[in-house]
């Protein structure tokens, strides 16, 4: 999820391309869908998922403590890349969104740590990972995972990831297939390809246009982002953007404000995130979900928040529909169903690692 990052998403529309109670679940082929129950009070309709919407809507859950210097650290083509690791058994890596980080799986960790060996990892430029003044693509944080299973892991593992994580598990799966036994996607990012839309040529540049025109398009994005990345980073700003984004906001509080707004004051996070709003985003076509999931030959599940405003159920649909071996698990939540309804992601990504 993107927080940090996330924070500009109603000025760059680029970002929005990437785009009490036990529940119960009605098993339909493979495709599962869990249910809120829903009560009336003094004509007063509400909606309680697993648990009374109190100050605290996962009571009594384990939750991985915060650490302000963070966990494990890996060097990485001689940068440094945090990581977490729980629990003992076969492996899953779990790999946040857009401006998160492994803190962002607080509530899942120590769960799946009690029948797994539970890795959550920072992407090079997010969270405690180095802020990296690299030209960002797709196939760094796909390097960066092949990498981290072949060093650290060292076996097959699951890869878990949401939003801009899930894509990233995608790539790595469809390219190192030999390292990955299944992948889970929490309301990913990745685009379908577009069809009518015709790729730019950037040989017809003209001089005008790239020495002319760039450096002044450059020097205005520099100032716009410079100041949404203030803006991004400040923690009422954090906070309101997170509330948009889960359904229930029970869970946005102190602990996960500052796992993102920490990371952002590195000297280099300004840099990243220019680079990271401009280079990357601006590339992101470049990577259809047509041309990763055509590569892909593990299972897949999607566990996805039905209600988030950035990414709607209609994409789990359509790769359902185009790579067959998927399990669906629809969730009456937002962005980050992971943290937002922690208790039936563990439930239902549980259940499916038991079955493969």
């Amino acid at each position: 999820m993107s927080a940090t990052l996330a924070t500009s998403a109603s000025s760059v529309r680029d970002f929005r391309k990437f785009g009490l109670v036990s529940s119960r679940i009605r098993l339909d082929g493979s495709k599962c869908r869990v249910m809120r129950r829903n009560f009336v009070s003094g004509g007063i309709a509400f909606s309680v998922c697993c648990s009374l919407l109190t100050a605290d809507p996962v009571q009594g859950m384990d939750r991985l403590p915060f650490r302000s210097n963070g966990y494990n650290f890996w060097t990485w083509k001689g940068r440094k890349i945090h990581y977490v690791e729980q629990g003992m058994g076969r492996p899953v890596v779990l790999i946040h969104g857009f401006g998160a980080s492994a803190f962002h799986w607080r509530y899942n960790i120590p769960e799946l740590a009690k029948k797994y060996k539970v890795y959550a990892l920072d992407l090079l430029g997010f969270g405690w990972s180095e802020k990296a003044i690299i030209e960002y693509d797709a196939t760094v944080w796909k390097d960066q995972v092949s990498d981290f299973l072949r060093e650290i892991v060292k076996e097959p593992a699951i890869l878990v990831g949401n939003s801009l994580g899930g894509f990233a598990a995608l790539m790595t799966a469809a390219e190192s297939a030999q390292h990955v036994r299944g992948v889970v996607l929490l309301n990913s990012a990745g685009q379908f390809e577009n069809p009518s839309e015709q790729p730019k040529n950037n040989e017809e540049e003209t001089v005008l246009q790239k020495f002319v025109f760039n450096t002044l398009k450059e020097f205005i994005q520099r100032i716009i982002l410079g100041f949404l990345f203030w803006q991004a980073k400040q923690p009422a700003r954090v906070e309101k953007v997170l509330k948009s984004v889960y359904i229930n906001a029970s869970n946005v509080d102190n602990y996960l404000v500052e796992s993102i707004t920490k990371p952002a004051e590195d000297p280099n996070a300004g840099e990243v995130y220019y680079r990271l709003m401009t280079r990357f985003m601006s590339n992101q076509s470049k990577y259809t979900l047509n041309s990763v999931l055509s590569k892909l030959s593990c299972p897949l599940l999607l566990i996805w928040g039905d209600l988030d405003p950035w990414v709607g159920p209609a994409k789990a649909a359509r790769i359902k529909e185009f790579y067959p071996n998927t399990t669906v698990v629809n969730l009456q939540a937002g962005h980050c169903p992971h943290d937002e309804v922690p208790e039936l992601v563990n439930e239902a990504l549980l259940n499916w690692l038991s079955s493969l």
